[in-house]
């Protein structure tokens, strides 16, 4: 999973410490690298790519990612 640490994701990344990084947690400089980091990784490993951010602005800095993430699955 790749994100960005803050306040509206503190349950995972506490829930993270507790599981022994499994899955990996990778934190990005930003949320839209975080949605940019998933769809690389999805496209060049044939896995899913998952991303997380903040509730609020966080979450809009995903939508680049994501829209180029729906264009590669077509």
């Amino acid at each position: 999973m790749f994100a960005y640490a803050g306040d509206g994701i503190n349950g995972l990344l506490t829930a993270w410490g507790r599981v022994e990084n499994k899955p990996k947690f990778v934190q990005s400089r930003h949320e839209e690298m975080s949605a940019f980091q998933a769809v690389g990784y999805a496209k060049f490993s044939g896995r899913v790519g998952v991303c997380a951010a903040t509730s609020g602005p966080g979450s809009i800095h995903l939508l680049n990612g994501l829209y180029d993430a729906k264009r590669r699955c077509r």
